[in-house]
């Protein structure tokens, strides 16, 4: 089996520590800071209002990726105790327990300085290494997701409609 290493674009900023993004349900304010040797594959990202990160969960312990069956603990944040979170495969849940420990995430982007991309929106740690940015396009919208009855039970039970 080949061997795939990836080198960082850049690393994510923030002042709020570790376990206050994991608390945060809508994600937290920082910046990406794009290293210098990547700074002019930036033209142009002005304007758009969304952007999605590629990153490298660097803080996923080696243990944790040999893990295929979690509960969706993102979903304690509603409310829900651990006892009614199903356990489900880990390619059903944005866990990051998993085999590649590789995060997609969504952010607000407000502002390009040079090579720092002012964000919020951030689920990602401090420090986190960025492998891509991709800005979020019309062409990679969806339109009326579905979502599985026992994810839909889920925020039917705090009360929130998906």
């Amino acid at each position: 089996m080949e061997v795939y290493c990836f080198k960082p674009i850049g690393f994510v900023r923030t002042r709020y520590s570790d376990e206050e993004v994991r608390a945060s349900f809508e994600g937290v304010d920082g910046w990406v800071e794009v290293l210098e040797e990547y700074a002019e594959g930036l033209r142009g990202l002005e304007g758009f209002s969304h952007i999605i990160l590629v990153a490298y969960l660097h803080k996923t312990a080696e243990e944790h990726r040999k893990v295929l069956l979690v509960r969706p603990r993102r979903l304690l944040r509603l409310g829900l105790s651990l006892d009614e979170l199903p356990e489900v495969g880990v390619f059903a849940t944005d866990s990051p327990h998993r085999p590649n420990p590789i995060a997609i995430t969504i952010v607000r982007l407000h502002a390009v300085e040079r090579r720092f991309l002012k964000v919020s929106g951030l689920d990602l740690y401090d420090g986190t290494p960025v492998l891509d940015i991709k800005p979020y396009t019309v062409s990679r919208r969806v339109e009326n997701p579905s979502y599985p009855e026992w994810y839909r039970r889920l925020y039917s039970r705090v009360g929130v409609e998906i």
